[in-house]
């Protein structure tokens, strides 16, 4: 009687090679469905801001943005993961993010609804451009010194009114595994307004917890093809780490800068930076004789 043979298993072995189905990429059909779906609550979003979003009070209009984002973000398969985020935000806030995605807009929307300062190219995207500047956000012509003043004296309003108002001191998105230099000229109606500043740390992971860069809106890639990088993942996972607010009042802007800037890098993992240029002892503390900062009196230069 002849033994039985076994046959042996290679290193191509489909057993062996068997991933979890949360780490496969999703087919081709489910990455055109995840598309249209994300067409659709696109329009969806557009109906809602060309009728009864302009009428509603700034409460609900919070609570739209948020439910609106958190749907946007189910669809693509984008879990939002807050870190550190207290019960109670403070009121006249200014939330300082870096940049990593278009994504960033909707994901801050998720967690703290704000009035969001963006670039005035944003407005040129397809649906999104007309999307985000109907729900109120305020956009930066760069290069335009005056127009920057006329930016930062509204935020300002905006803050001592109470609002959140959320910004990105970068002026340009990153792949996410480094912090460009915060434009200090950004964070000048935070002192004006006497407003808490609050570093917050975007960082996007796979499946598998890992650092990706598949959201990463950089270089030369357009929208369509970030959306379909974005779709052709199993999951992505957005965490927002929020770190110990700071009190704006009596800084001056570029330490404010530097510490906002240092405080996301600890959050994100990545080495501080030194000292904030010409601030090398910290920040400048107002005299008891002014209970209020005093905007400073050179020009904010544009971003």
């Amino acid at each position: 009687m002849k033994p039985r043979r076994t046959r042996e298993r290679g290193p191509t072995s489909a057993r062996q090679e068997r991933v979890p189905a949360r780490l496969r990429p999703p087919s081709f059909l489910k990455r055109c469905v995840r598309l249209v779906r994300l067409a659709l609550h696109f329009l969806w979003g557009l109906i809602l801001v060309a009728t009864t979003f302009p009428r509603l009070s700034p409460a609900r209009q919070n609570r739209v943005l948020r439910r609106w984002s958190r749907r946007l973000l189910a669809i693509a398969d984008v879990r939002v993961q807050p870190i550190g985020m207290p019960e109670q935000l403070p009121e006249r806030m200014l939330l300082v993010t870096n940049h990593v995605s278009w994504l960033d807009i909707f994901v801050v929307h998720a967690v703290a609804p704000s009035i969001f300062i963006a670039k005035s190219e944003i407005r040129d995207w397809p649906l999104a451009g007309f999307l985000v500047a109907r729900v109120g956000t305020l956009f930066l012509e760069r290069g335009r010194s005056r127009h920057a003043q006329q930016t930062n004296g509204r935020i300002a309003r905006e803050l001592e009114a109470g609002r959140v108002v959320a910004v990105c001191p970068e002026g340009t998105t990153s792949d996410g595994s480094e912090l460009k230099r915060f434009h200090a000229a950004l964070l000048q109606p935070a002192i004006d307004a006497a407003a808490m500043v609050q570093p917050l740390a975007l960082r996007y992971v796979d499946a598998r917890g890992e650092r990706t860069t598949a959201a990463a809106y950089v270089g030369d890639t357009s929208l369509l093809e970030s959306v379909w990088r974005i779709v052709s993942e199993p999951r992505l996972v957005a965490e927002a780490h929020f770190t110990r607010p700071i009190r704006a009042a009596h800084h001056e802007r570029r330490a404010l800068a530097h510490e906002a800037e240092n405080a996301i890098r600890r959050a994100l993992g990545l080495e501080a930076s030194g000292s904030a240029h010409g601030t090398a002892h910290g920040p400048r503390v107002g005299s008891p004789q002014s209970p209020r900062p005093t905007r400073s009196p050179r020009r904010a230069p544009a971003d």
